[in-house]
């Protein structure tokens, strides 16, 4: 957006609405976290089968993001973010209702549809902001993450303990009818489209297919058996099809993972990363909760609701590091806060590793929040600032799908570890292979283009307007 059209009381008051909403959308899903224990006795499954709940959440968001935001891209992304929250609205109310743990995630999986809301979200917050408040106002974004989960974290678990885990998403059903309403009320339609964009149905259903069987696999191998035919099939059929889909997508103009795109160093980059962010997201959550109301002498035999308190400050630090990166990453650019933010990741899951006390996992807890919430925004910028507004649609929910693919696997990942070794030795395993991606993450921001930092808005600015032109 260029400056002099910058209408600043409107691109607060719909900031403001979409920050807003992102508390109870990560209040939503953080309250239940503290009580997957509690759901895995409830319902007769182990660790692995209880990360479902968490992981066809994100294989539902991986198929419909793509869609999702083409849909944006064609019919106005105002248009396409009410239809979304409408069908969100109607999934939570009906999942606080889940009688049995098929329906459970059945009802999560249609929920799915919520993870839709972000990308659509930040490229309408982004049209609404000249290039150099884009940051910040993406910084703010990423904090009401933390904020949310800062909220579901105690409260969720409170309720969870006190009157059980659907009771949560009874109380949340109302917040998030009127947010959806404010939000179709007073939010403007993008002035982006892109009415001739196809849609690409079968890369987005064939992904959904692979990925859900890949998960159920992992899922489910520590229950059958590793070398049982049924689990050889759920993990080598995805395999071969990942392989075949991606044959198959080159040939398309409009595919799922538009490889044009992915020929931008810092849409690669970008994509990548946010893999890795979301499996040590969803890896950390499912493997601290597990620690903390494990008995001992593995784990600290925690209620669901100390579970809660205690993964607060992993919330907190995310909520106070997200503004702060937002306000100075103009400043000094995206490839520190990217190194800075795998470095405190790294140091955070080795504490969590060598940690012999709660007190101890609860400060490993934090530093790993405030090392992914430093990651967040310099790669939500990196993505937005490299591409032109018309595809900012398709590209946000391309990297919404690479975080989900990562989120997607965390869950089950840390679940295998948990029903294998069922010991400290498997919450080890777990931080231990988060400390190894992260890794990873440093060696890939080194590749990365800066785009933000002294001397970077003029040269970009020009490059956008070449691009668009």
């Amino acid at each position: 957006m260029d400056g002099d059209n910058f209408d600043k009381s409107y691109a607060n008051k719909s900031l403001l609405l979409f920050a807003c909403f992102v508390i109870i959308v990560m209040y939503i899903e953080t309250m239940l976290i503290p009580s997957l224990p509690s759901i895995s006795k409830q319902f007769g499954v182990d660790a692995a089968q209880v990360s479902l709940v968490l992981s066809l959440y994100l294989v539902s968001g991986v198929a419909l993001n793509p869609i999702i935001g083409k849909l944006g891209d064609i019919y106005g992304k105002k248009k396409v973010l009410v239809r979304v929250l409408a069908a969100y609205t109607v999934a939570v109310a009906m999942t606080g209702f889940a009688p049995t743990f098929p329906i459970l995630l059945i009802l999560r999986t249609i929920q799915g549809i919520g993870l839709t809301i972000f990308p659509l979200a930040v490229s309408l917050i982004q049209e609404q902001f000249p290039r150099d408040k884009v940051p910040q106002a993406i910084g703010i974004v990423g904090a009401m993450f933390g904020a949310g989960a800062a909220i579901g974290l105690p409260i969720g678990s409170l309720v969870s303990n006190t009157f059980g885990w659907q009771t949560t998403y009874h109380t949340a059903v109302p917040f998030v009818a009127l947010f959806a309403i404010l939000i179709y009320l007073f939010v403007r339609e993008s002035k982006h489209t892109q009415p001739g964009v196809k849609i690409d149905y079968v890369g987005a259903i064939g992904m959904a297919i692979f990925l859900g069987m890949l998960v159920f696999g992992l899922s489910d191998g520590a229950t059958l058996g590793w070398t049982s035919p049924t689990i050889l099939a759920l993990i080598i059929i995805p395999l071969v099809g990942f392989v075949a889909l991606d044959r198959f997508e080159r040939r398309l103009d409009h595919a799922i993972l538009d490889i044009k795109l992915l020929r931008i160093r810092n849409v690669l980059s970008a994509n990548l990363i946010v893999f890795v962010i979301g499996l040590g997201f969803f890896l950390a959550y499912q493997t601290f909760a597990y620690q903390f109301e494990t008995p001992g002498p593995s784990g600290y035999g925690d209620s669901i609701f100390v579970t809660g308190l205690s993964m607060m400050p992993f919330a907190i630090m995310s909520l106070i590091t997200a503004p702060l990166v937002g306000r100075f990453i103009s400043r000094f650019g995206t490839k520190p806060f990217y190194l800075f933010g795998a470095a405190v990741a790294i140091v955070g899951f080795i504490v969590a590793a060598t940690s012999t006390s709660a007190i101890q996992l609860i400060a490993a807890a934090a530093i790993v929040g405030m090392g992914l919430s430093s990651l967040n925004i310099p790669n939500t910028n990196s993505l937005l600032l490299s591409i032109d507004r018309t595809k900012s649609g398709l590209a946000t929910s391309m990297n919404a799908v690479f975080r989900f693919l990562g989120s997607a696997l965390g869950a089950p990942i840390a679940g295998v570890f948990i029903a294998i070794f069922g010991s400290a030795l498997s919450f080890q395993f777990s931080f231990y292979f988060a400390v190894v991606t992260f890794v990873l993450v440093a060696i890939i921001s080194v590749f990365a283009e800066e785009v933000l930092g002294p001397n970077t808005h003029a040269r970009y600015k020009q490059q956008i307007v070449v691009r668009e032109a």
